[in-house]
């Protein structure tokens, strides 16, 4: 048999109008004999929206079945039997609402299946942040042994798809803080990486930051820091041209370089906000006249 892959989402396994065979195979379960999935990719909830899922399950019910499977003995906690697949966001809303009993479809499942299905379903309800969307599918490339393009086909997302969001786990902490804190997005996220270290992502994550940069902005600003960074790696400043730069800096507060050649050269002197330009207009042509 071809082995389906999971592109076409839950609906694939909880039709949304129940059929004689899926209500068949729907049976309550106590919430207190489920245990989360260890491989839940989401690691937070937002307790405000957790407490709204939970206000409507009290007044209408778990409409929609969790999937679950049972759980082998050795790894089974105290009053334990079944562990979810998908649903856990309902699963806890349940728990929330006072909830003794849930519908659920026993499944069985392999580990790597457990990580597929709750991986589409937080995609599918779009619950995870890039980060955990990342983590989850290098879980699936590390662990399992599958390649980008399988991925892809599982979670119904392109290669290229993929491969952008595992690659924002190669950003710095403190970038990756600022993706969590949505002070960036994941556009911005990409952007810095194209940066030539991690220090310097943070470094234009600062400027970023402090001018409110678009997307666009923050590719143009990665574009020119790595371009000065080849002249610089091209040709090294001799020590007067280090010294000459430090008194421009020194004078005017702000980052300048000094680039020579043999018919002259140029002098780029960065400013990062309107009042920084405002000062280096004071000190170079003078205070404007009240």
């Amino acid at each position: 048999m071809t082995k389906r892959g999971l592109g076409k989402g839950l609906a694939a396994l909880i039709p949304t109008v129940p059929t004689e065979v899926a209500a068949a195979g729907v049976r309550e379960v106590s919430v207190d004999a489920i245990s989360p999935n260890p491989r839940q990719p989401r690691q937070s909830q937002d307790p405000d929206a957790l407490q709204e899922l939970a206000d409507s399950i009290r007044e209408h019910g778990l409409i929609q079945p969790l999937i679950i499977t049972a759980t082998p003995l050795d790894q089974q906690a105290v009053g334990t039997e079944y562990q979810l697949i998908a649903g856990e966001r309902r699963w806890a809303a349940a728990r929330l609402a006072g909830l003794t009993t849930v519908p659920v479809i026993v499944k069985e499942a392999t580990p790597q299946q457990m990580l597929e299905l709750a991986l589409v379903e937080n995609i599918q309800r779009a619950d995870l942040n890039p980060l955990e969307e990342a983590v989850a599918y290098q879980q699936l490339i590390e662990e399992f042994g599958l390649r980008q393009e399988e991925v892809a086909a599982r979670v119904g997302k392109s290669r290229v798809t993929v491969a952008n969001v595992v690659r924002l786990l190669r950003l710095p902490d403190k970038v990756k803080a600022a993706l969590l804190e949505s002070r960036i997005t994941e556009g911005h996220a990409r952007a810095l990486l194209a940066a030539e270290n991690a220090e310097t992502m943070v470094q234009l994550l600062e400027v970023v930051s402090r001018q409110g940069l678009n997307v666009r902005q923050t590719e143009e600003l990665v574009r020119r820091q790595t371009t000065e960074a080849k002249s610089r790696v091209q040709e090294a400043p001799s020590a007067d041209t280090v010294a000459l730069e430090n008194r421009f800096r020194e004078a005017l507060g702000t980052k300048v370089r000094l680039f020579r050649s043999k018919k002259g050269g140029k002098l780029i002197i960065h400013f990062y906000s309107e009042e920084e330009l405002q000062a280096i207009y004071d000190v170079i042509i003078g205070p404007e006249s009240a």
